[in-house]
């Protein structure tokens, strides 16, 4: 049965040393304040798994939280590398990281079988491309009804998946807009799913039919962070910090300004500094 939590005691009933645990959101609804809980609570040994590992991923990296990251695309969109991650990759500092690469589709195919159950996904993918190479966890398959040649990957079942989203209604049930992305089925395919959102709401009875609504049964824990997806945006919110994303970039390539720069605004604030944002936000919207 879904709970409203503070943020903090549903990170801390939900994520567990050594899980598989995906942050999801495709360039929007990133849920920034939910990562920043769990790297103020400290969690290691960590399998990352994300289509677009972006900033918060960079973070967590650069402390030390991951041993694995699962994802088809590693970097600081519209600017260039993750360079916490590339240090780790490259260097093993502050640890070794083990790298799962995959296409968008590959990831969007893995998480759509976890949601449904399947060991393994199957389809046209990775022709011409040379990532079954690196990692052997692609596979090809023989189609007994065709003969065609499909690729196969194994299913994603994180141990929970944690996404941002605008809205919750009294009974739990959850509103996504905009671009979803690949949200709904990394949260079905979980075996847990935490939701951060903008707020909560009576009810959707007032909403187009045509949106992606999480019924209640899908989900652990709600709890409400206004603004909890910068410098990503929450469509009808706020919109996107470019200027946050360009810093970022400065501050992640030095180690010592990094720790600096985590300390005084993740390690120091809480998920109540993300709430105060959100005027600004949307001002800005």
């Amino acid at each position: 049965m879904v709970k409203f939590l503070p943020l903090k005691q549903a990170v801390a009933e939900n994520l567990k040393d050594g899980d598989s645990v995906a942050f999801e959101g495709f360039t929007h609804l990133i849920p920034t304040a939910a990562a920043h809980e769990a790297i103020r609570q400290g969690f290691r040994d960590l399998t990352l798994i994300r289509m677009t590992p972006d900033l918060i991923y960079d973070q967590m990296i650069g402390m030390g939280m991951a041993k694995k990251i699962v994802f088809s695309y590693v970097g600081n969109p519209g600017v260039g590398l993750l360079r916490r991650a590339r240090d780790a990759i490259e260097n093993g500092f502050p640890r070794s990281l083990e790298i799962e690469e995959h296409s968008h589709a590959g990831m969007a195919n893995a998480y759509e079988a976890g949601a449904a159950g399947l060991p393994c996904a199957v389809f046209r993918g990775y022709r011409g491309a040379g990532l079954a190479a690196v990692n052997p966890n692609i596979k090809s398959v023989t189609c007994p009804f065709t003969g065609e040649v499909l690729a196969a990957v194994p299913s994603i079942r994180p141990d929970v998946t944690f996404i941002h989203a605008q809205k919750a209604d009294r009974k739990g049930n959850v509103l996504v807009e905009g671009i979803i992305g690949i949200q709904k089925e990394a949260v079905l395919a979980a075996k847990r799913a935490v939701v951060t959102v903008e707020e909560v709401v009576d009810n959707f009875d007032d909403l187009h039919p045509n949106l992606t609504v999480l019924p209640r049964w899908t989900i652990a824990a709600i709890s409400v962070v206004p603004g909890g997806s910068h410098p990503s945006y929450a469509h009808g919110y706020y919109a996107r910090d470019n200027a946050a994303y360009l810093e970022w970039d400065e501050i992640a390539a030095d180690r010592e300004k990094f720790q600096a720069w985590m300390q005084v605004y993740v390690i120091e604030k809480s998920a109540d500094d993300f709430a105060a944002r959100v005027e600004h936000l949307r001002k800005a919207a």
